[in-house]
């Protein structure tokens, strides 16, 4: 086979990558090459050094070439938590801004998207970014469009959120490369279903599940919420903008979630805050701020009794996991 005709992939990896967004999608391309009886795609894992890197499982691995050394990709995605970075951070994002000018198709799965905008390819491109880190990612990049689907495909930047949406992107790639035939039998190979259409949305806890699953004035209000967790909206005009009364909405909380309103929005707001304390180096402060608090103090008190410890301890604990077994939580 002409070398040309293999679809060949790169993926960057660093210290405390999610290892199963890496084997979600080498899999399915793997089994792709067999069902196909040659190979279509190749793949090779690089790095910053040519060290071995561990994962955020603990499992180590030993890349194929460095970032630096020739390479002939053309896609190349970035596996990293949201705090990882490069020894040479210059060095790496201007290699990566070369790669794209080359016409090398650059993308992330799920923490990766953070290198990926802080290498300042992202502008002008929408990007997929998980749940979890969608708080820490709007506040370090507010010009960057994050959208909550599970794989975009914007022009020249594929993003997925999480190991699910990698393996549904190399099913996309599969089905472009080798059809629909192909593709379907990976999907059943692994008994993971075809992948899902264009513009699906992530599925998002919350208290009950889903807030789009619950009843239609409750998922307005939660949307409501949503839109205001730095600048608080009032249960009352809430209910105003609904056009309903706010005992009525205090019924449709407390009927569909257990709770009321108040207590389903502070516990959205603590939930921002962990995810800004867990994956950001904002301070406390900042963070009090961000999530509608004038001063810590309110922040500290509600984080305590949501999730038992304090911002600063819990980062202090997440922080040593960190240094001990070099892996971000959660990683996805």
């Amino acid at each position: 086979m002409n070398k040309s005709e293999i679809t060949q992939i790169g993926f960057l990896i660093s210290p405390g990558f999610p290892m199963a967004c890496l084997t979600s999608m080498i899999e399915p391309l793997r089994v792709a090459n067999e069902i196909a009886g040659k190979d279509m795609f190749g793949w090779q894992l690089l790095c910053e050094d040519g060290a071995k890197v561990v994962s955020s499982a603990g499992v180590g691995f030993e890349p194929d070439a460095t970032l630096s050394e020739q390479l002939d990709v053309n896609l190349l995605f970035l596996l990293s938590s949201p705090l990882g970075g490069f020894q040479t951070d210059k060095r790496v994002y201007s290699t990566l801004r070369s790669l794209d000018r080359h016409g090398v198709i650059l993308g992330a799965i799920s923490g990766g998207v953070f290198p990926l905008a802080r290498a300042g390819v992202m502008a002008g491109h929408r990007c997929s970014v998980h749940w979890c880190y969608e708080a820490a990612f709007r506040t370090e990049f507010p010009n960057l469009h994050a959208a909550d689907e599970v794989i975009i495909r914007d022009k020249r930047r594929y993003t997925v959120s999480g190991a699910a949406a990698a393996f549904d992107l190399a099913l996309q790639l599969i089905e472009e490369k080798l059809g629909m035939d192909i593709a379907h039998e990976v999907a059943c190979w692994f008994q993971h279903p075809m992948t899902p259409h264009k513009g699906a949305r992530q599925r998002v806890p919350v208290q009950t599940g889903d807030h789009r699953t619950l009843p239609d004035l409750v998922s307005r209000a939660v949307s409501l919420f949503a839109d205001h967790i730095s600048e608080p909206i009032a249960v009352g005009e809430v209910a105003t903008h609904l056009g309903v009364s706010p005992r009525q909405v205090e019924r449709a909380f407390k009927k569909a979630t257990g709770q009321n309103p108040t207590q389903y929005y502070r516990s959205m707001r603590m939930k921002v805050a962990r995810q800004l304390v867990l994956h950001t180096k904002d301070s406390i402060a900042d963070i009090a701020l961000g999530v509608g608090f004038a001063t810590s103090t309110p922040l500290m008190a509600h984080y305590k009794e949501a999730f038992g410890v304090t911002p600063q301890e819990d980062r202090a604990q997440i922080n040593a996991f960190r240094v001990q077994g070099n892996a971000p939580l959660p990683s996805v």
